[in-house]
């Protein structure tokens, strides 16, 4: 028989802490790698969360707390990444140096 047992925003939390610190830890080594104008342009404006991952509740705060950058949730996160890709396609002459690193 189908059972219903309610799960707290803690518990959630708890099991979803450990993929987020990886998450956090890519992050970390991207920002390293960065330019310092790229870097600048960052910190003068903000980080776009796209995807499904980026609609868990309280992640945009918990990486600007952790980074000290500003994190925003992309509108319509789900279409962001298939939007951006079909705009790549579209105009790969504009993009074919970063593609081609």
């Amino acid at each position: 028989m189908p059972l219903e047992i309610p799960v707290s925003y803690q518990e959630i939390a708890h099991c979803l802490d450990k993929s987020i610190s990886r998450i956090e830890s890519a992050i970390q080594a991207v920002l390293e790698e960065t330019p310092a104008e790229l870097y600048k342009d960052i910190t003068n404006n903000c980080i776009y969360l796209a995807g499904g991952g980026s609609q868990i509740r309280g992640l945009d705060k918990r990486l600007t707390d952790k980074f000290n950058l500003k994190f925003v949730v992309a509108n319509e996160p789900l279409l962001a990444v298939a939007k951006g890709t079909n705009t790549v396609l579209k105009n790969l002459n504009r993009f074919q140096s970063i593609l081609m690193r």
